[in-house]
């Protein structure tokens, strides 16, 4: 089957032909690239959806991403992230893939089928150029032969007629023989213009435009193939993204199966809890005796002289207190039971410093005006953050040390003094973050019941670097609420008792040496030049007696009556799990 024997008379309709495939193929990319810019809409849209619900930094919705179902929906979001990049990829490979090489293709296409139907109209115009050719030739030839006739007759006539002279018939006999000769080129020409136009006209039909209608063919044909090549492309483009975007489903179901509803109540539970114990039974207020009713009205006050003070944090420091008002006057008429218990649970937490609320409900720096439970893990939260700052600045501290050892040997890469001002001062703030820290650990002791209250003294010294803090946190601490509801001065005084001492004098008071619990070899050299402390070389293999309770230092042991501290980071710990007192790391 071959066009240029099939659709030898075909011209034209072959070149709409051919015009309407390029135009399927320009189609085709149009389609192809609204496609693509449907995927990244889709892709962008996605990704603002994802960002929208993204919990901001700082805010109370990122606290709230602590629960097992937040975190489940927060992995959904940055599945579906990756799920959007996966719809960009598919955009980006149809683009480079498709949309590029098709329409280089097309340009391609489109100057061939030029070049073929340029070929194909030269070898028309030449073909009717012969045929005109032939045409001219046998007008011609036609008007001769007329003409050498019409001579002939004329000749004949003047032949016959008597009354013409000699020299007339002469002439026209001669005029007839130039005719005659005349028609005789003519034919001669006329013979040969018709054998070559049926010579070309044969050429043309089965050799010129055979060809030409083959090179259109494959042309087409080539087409066609391109066409079915992309499509491929396209559902292999869509097939290459499908088991990432499995994943990314396959990690939202994950998410979702991670949820845990026990977890996230007590989570709940951590949140909320102010540590207080329910209110204890209220005692029963006899009326009809004067002197009973008299003993009643100043129960709170004579419990007060003759049983010791509740202390704030204690296992039963909210007995009764959160909701008793003081009686102003013993004429007052008693609330009904059910009104002061809807008035406990309705009830906010009181503020217990009107100074700080004066100064505009500034939060106390050992944050007194929260519940125990929720006092404690502030504290806490304050003390891991103090060590993480104190790690940061050590590490600072140990890689400006380094560069100054460099320095030292290898002078002309800098002045090793310059580093001094530096190293002094990031030294003072690892000093004062310590002793921040210190002031925080003595009130988390003392909220976990580790240690009494701690007196006006104590505070001072814990003070010493934030002194307006300091004297906001006193006298908040003074103006704290009495079990009665009203507040005093005297609850600072009432608190008072001896504070442990926090120096390291006391961490080696023990009687018997402790046994080891491990090995540790020291990463860097340590000078311990305060007392309590013991200094290491680099590489120095110890061992391990106590380790780190959470304030960065470890306890360690040169041999029977050398021992001290160093800091953590400053040696690698390796426990023995079946020393006594090592703990066991899952």
């Amino acid at each position: 089957m071959s066009w240029g024997t099939e659709l030898w008379d075909q011209f034209d309709n072959l070149e709409k032909h051919t015009q309407w495939g390029i135009d399927i193929l320009e189609k085709y990319i149009k389609f192809v690239k609204e496609r693509t810019e449907i995927e990244l809409n889709y892709a962008k849209q996605l990704r603002n959806l994802s960002k929208k619900y993204q919990p901001k930094k700082n805010s109370k919705e990122e606290e709230e991403y602590k629960y097992t179902a937040c975190k489940a929906f927060l992995s959904t979001l940055n599945e579906m992230n990756d799920y959007a990049g996966q719809h960009e990829v598919i955009s980006e490979n149809m683009t480079s893939q498709i949309t590029v090489d098709l329409m280089r293709y097309v340009q391609e296409l489109k100057q061939e089928r030029k070049s073929n139907f340029h070929d194909g109209r030269k070898a028309q115009q030449h073909i009717e150029t012969c045929w005109k050719q032939l045409e001219s030739s046998k007008r011609r030839f036609e008007r001769d032969c007329k003409e050498a006739d019409r001579a002939q007759q004329y000749f004949e006539k003047m032949d016959a007629d008597i009354n013409v002279t000699k020299a007339d018939v002469e002439k026209a006999r001669q005029q007839a023989q130039i005719r005659h000769q005349m028609a005789e080129d003519s034919k001669a020409d006329y013979s040969s213009t018709l054998q070559r136009f049926n010579q070309e006209q044969w050429e043309y039909y089965h050799t010129h435009i055979p060809n030409i209608f083959q090179k259109i063919q494959e042309m087409e044909e080539r087409r066609i193939v391109r066409i079915g090549e992309s499509m491929k492309t396209y559902a292999e483009v869509d097939r290459q993204v499908i088991p990432i975007i499995g994943k990314c489903l396959d990690g939202i179901v994950k998410a979702a199966e991670s949820i845990n509803q026990k977890n996230d109540s007590q989570l709940v539970v951590e949140a909320y809890k102010s540590g207080f114990e329910p209110p204890g039974d209220i005692e029963f207020e006899d009326y009809t005796q004067p002197m009973k009713r008299t003993v009643s009205d100043n129960s709170l006050s004579s419990a007060k002289e003759g049983k010791p003070e509740l202390k704030f944090g204690g296992k039963s420091r909210g007995k009764l207190w959160p909701f008793i008002k003081k009686n102003k006057s013993p004429k007052q008429q008693k609330e009904p039971l059910s009104h002061r218990f809807n008035e406990f649970m309705t009830s906010k937490p009181k503020i217990h410093c009107f100074r700080s609320l004066k100064r505009g409900g500034a939060t106390p720096e050992d944050f007194s005006n929260l519940p125990p439970e929720q006092r404690r893990k502030k504290l806490q939260q304050k003390v891991d953050d103090l060590n993480k700052e104190i790690q940061k600045e050590t590490d600072q501290r140990d890689a400006i040390t380094k560069m100054k050892d460099v320095y030292l040997k290898n002078p002309q890469m800098g002045d090793p003094a310059s580093l001094d001002h530096k190293l002094t001062e990031v030294t003072q703030n690892i000093e004062k973050l310590r002793l921040e820290t210190q002031k925080f650990e003595a009130w988390l002791a003392e909220v976990e019941g580790r240690l009494p209250a701690r007196s006006e003294q104590a505070r001072r010294q814990s003070g010493m670097y934030d002194g307006q803090t300091h004297q906001a946190v006193t006298n908040c601490a003074q103006d704290r609420e009495s079990p009665d509801g009203s507040y005093t001065e005297e609850q600072s005084q009432e608190r008072e008792l001896k504070v442990l001492a926090t120096d390291f004098d006391d961490e080696f008071d023990d009687e018997e040496p402790l046994p080891a619990i491990g090995t540790c070899k020291a990463l860097y050299t340590f000078e311990g030049q305060n007392e309590g402390t013991i200094s290491v070389t680099e590489g120095e293999m110890l061992s391990v007696i106590e380790e780190d309770k959470g304030d960065g230092w470890t306890r360690i042991r040169r041999s029977e009556d050398e021992e001290g501290y160093v800091p953590t980071s400053y040696v690698e710990v390796y426990l023995d799990k079946n020393a006594k007192g090592a703990k066991t790391y899952i």
